[in-house]
């Protein structure tokens, strides 16, 4: 019997189920450094609608996550102004995976070990759907980008650079 196209639970998929969030379920083969352009393309996605999260820290190495369109960058000096900060740069990846607890390549804004400031780039909002992390590396959810913000207070910020 053929097993239904299904990924085991994460954090964030308990996350959003416990929250009642409808979500549909992309699995795809990881390729590692890939990132978002390449799930995208495997999934037959947009890579401005496949929302990448980054896990990033500011002068004081607190950290923050940044949930940024699929092919675009992020502006640390505009990300820095608009948030009150002196600097933000990206985690180590070791630094990211001990914060969020997910391994880089896998990082979902849902279910993070540490509660973190959430910075979700403002033109994601105005999408019908998204897909982002589902907490494990080759698997994406398909959300309302509105649920970054009921669930993890996200704060609408304009920092996105075209990649």
């Amino acid at each position: 019997m053929a097993k239904k196209d299904h990924v085991s639970e994460t954090p964030a998929t308990q996350m959003l189920k416990a929250a009642g969030v409808v979500f549909t379920e992309h699995p795809y083969e990881y390729l590692e450094h890939g990132g978002a352009q390449h799930s995208a393309e495997v999934l037959g996605f947009d890579p401005f609608t496949v929302v990448k999260t980054l896990v990033m820290q500011d002068q004081d190495a607190k950290p923050l996550l940044v949930l940024m369109h699929g092919n675009r960058k992020v502006s640390t000096k505009n990300l820095a102004r608009q948030i009150g900060a002196k600097s933000v740069e990206p985690c180590k990846p070791e630094v990211a995976n001990r914060h969020s607890g997910y391994l880089v390549g896998g990082t979902s804004p849902f279910g993070t070990r540490k509660v973190m400031s959430v910075y979700i780039e403002e033109s994601i909002l105005a999408l019908p759907k998204i897909a982002i992390n589902g907490g494990r590396r080759g698997y994406l959810v398909g959300i309302a980008p509105q649920v970054c913000v009921d669930l993890l207070g996200a704060k609408s910020v304009h920092c996105a650079l075209a990649d």
